[in-house]
């Protein structure tokens, strides 16, 4: 178990999966996940490439095979593995041929202290969603076109 995870502190976890054209990984996208883990906002917990070839073939990348392991290894001390084959396989088969992904499983240490408030109050979350970042536009764009 990573240090400093128990069931009793973690904050919400969230998987997010970033698409790329083409099956080259760069690390261009390590230095803003690692902003965030440094800032305390998010812990990396689980991090992996999934690539699909020209044929529908999936492959795993592990970070440690990775031309980019070097950009991302900061981010995965505490890495233990959430993700299963199956979970990456099916992400991979979602994918366009010759393209990538970036699987990122993080916890949202930001919310941890919040959350643990509200269990220790005998409370408990009963809803909670994302607003997509289209709707957010659109209502920042109407507030300033008023």
């Amino acid at each position: 178990m990573p240090e400093g995870l128990s069931a009793d502190t973690v904050g919400p976890v969230d998987v997010a999966v970033f698409a790329f054209d083409g099956n080259r990984f760069n690390g261009d996208v390590a230095p803003a996940l690692r902003e965030l883990q440094d800032g305390g906002v998010v812990r990396i917990l689980d991090l992996t490439f999934v690539a699909k070839d020209g044929n529908g073939g999936v492959t795993t990348v592990e970070l440690a095979d990775s031309d980019v392991s070097e950009a991302f290894e900061r981010l995965t001390g505490a890495e233990f593995d959430l993700l299963s084959d199956e979970d990456l396989n099916v992400v991979g088969q979602g994918l366009a041929p010759e393209s990538s992904a970036l699987v990122v499983v993080w916890e949202n240490s930001w919310a941890a202290r919040l959350a643990s408030a509200v269990r220790d109050s005998d409370g408990r979350l009963v809803l909670m969603e994302r607003v997509p970042s289209e709707a957010v536009v659109r209502a920042v764009s109407a507030l300033e076109g008023e």
